[in-house]
């Protein structure tokens, strides 16, 4: 993998880097690597006073500024909002069961739906808010978007958690766009979305039904365990979890039919207590579709509903889509070309679609080598440069060698590049 072969150097090494450029948008290459972009285009670099227009409103720049034009190219585009591309299928797919599956006492939906919150966000809502720890590696500037030292792009739609159960909600459904610098393959794109779902419960909510149920209690004081938290009581966070798991399992029964073998993984997350991951065996392969969890109290509390206990999940709006519509490329969410586009225009929303590929041509191969940095590097600060110049025609960027003179005198390799296919 990339990611683990490319290592934060303290000495100046050179690498060869390995460039297949993309076969998604067919033979339509003169785009390509031949141009120089001004200078503009890369990486929007500090300067004294600077500041970035964002959204209709301006930000000032410092040292955490790293946002690309080619990431900031993304912001309002709202793919999951466009109606018939792919990722809007998914969303509401999920969001016509939840209508369904969950009403309340009026006969109207249980769960309320945001779509359209800004992806700017500040950094105690996408870390302190969920009890990220300070020091934790998930904030380092190598991998996320910040706009300055207080503002970022989101780096997960669980950024706006706070705020709507501050806002008294106790059951929505978030969906948006989120960033998040990354390696380059058909994988990993660094704008991607997301769809959260919170529910929280109340003592008569969580144990009605149940046989000598005001009896039970939601909260204790105990000591945490790998099975719940210190301030819950066994009976609620089972319950808690029964619910949620229920909820999750028919939410992917719905979207990919009946039959599924599921599987639970315990994982970690800071927000939530226990917490897993779940994966399905599609076609013969185990894979991994959501995370989810037992909010973490202390969240909660701080929110105002101290006298509520509940859950929360998460999952990629394009991991769903590649697995149930086949598509091989995360970049192919991102294309204009009608061949792609056209595929979805269904006239349910339920109705199966099988990607059909775009192109036969074969993939270009370019090998590059370049002199790092002795410090102040990281491996994604030459992903976001490849991507302003290469855009989404390549492909995958592959670690294939490298070289640090065993004396310090260091001789750069001649570049062996080939043109790109036209």
């Amino acid at each position: 993998m990339v990611c683990s072969a490319l290592r934060r150097v303290a000495h100046m090494h050179v690498y060869l880097v390995r460039k297949a450029s993309s076969v998604s948008k067919g033979h339509h290459h003169h785009q390509a690597l031949g141009s120089r972009p001004a200078a503009s285009e890369f990486a929007a670099r500090r300067a004294p006073g600077s500041v970035v227009e964002l959204l209709g409103k301006s930000y000032p720049q410092d040292d955490y500024s790293n946002l690309s034009q080619k990431v900031l190219s993304r912001v309002g585009r709202n793919l999951h909002n466009q109606q018939h591309h792919p990722l809007w299928l998914i969303k509401e797919r999920v969001k016509e069961h939840f209508y369904k599956q969950y009403v309340g006492r009026f006969g109207t939906p249980m769960f309320s739906v945001y779509d359209d919150l800004s992806p700017v966000v500040t950094t105690w809502q996408n870390f302190d808010s969920l009890l990220i720890p300070p020091d934790h590696p998930s904030r380092k500037k190598g991998d996320n978007y910040y706009l300055n030292g207080n503002h970022m792009l989101r780096a997960h739609t669980s950024a706006h958690q706070w705020d709507l159960l501050h806002a008294g909600l106790d059951a929505f459904l978030v969906v948006g766009d989120v960033y998040r610098r990354d390696q380059i393959d058909s994988q990993h794109y660094p704008v991607f979305h997301q769809l959260e779902g919170v529910r929280l419960f109340s003592k008569h909510e969580l144990f009605a039904g149940i046989k000598d149920g005001e009896s039970l209690q939601l909260f204790e004081q105990s000591s945490r365990s790998a099975y719940k938290q210190e301030t819950h009581t066994m009976e609620a966070t089972k319950l808690i979890e029964f619910d949620l798991k229920q909820t999750l399992i028919r939410l992917v029964t719905h979207i990919f039919g009946d039959g599924l073998d599921i599987r639970w993984v315990d994982c970690y997350f800071p927000f939530t207590h226990p917490s897993y991951e779940m994966e399905i065996n599609f076609h013969g392969e185990w894979l991994e579709v959501l995370g989810c969890g037992v909010m973490e109290q202390q969240l909660v509390n701080s929110a105002g509903a101290q006298d509520r206990i509940g859950w929360a999940f998460g999952l990629g709006l394009e991991r769903l889509a590649m697995i149930l519509y086949d598509i091989p490329d995360i970049r192919l969410f991102w294309s204009e070309d009608e061949r792609f586009l056209k595929q979805f225009r269904v006239s349910d929303i339920n109705q199966k679609v099988k990607f059909q590929p775009l192109s036969k041509y074969p993939a270009v191969i370019n090998d590059i080598s370049f002199w790092l940095p002795s410090e102040n590097y990281t491996e994604n600060d030459f992903y976001d440069l490849v991507r302003t110049v290469g855009g989404d025609l390549v492909e995958k960027v592959d670690l294939i060698d490298k070289f640090e003179h065993p004396k310090g005198r260091f001789h750069q390799p001649s570049p062996r590049l080939s043109q790109p296919y036209k």
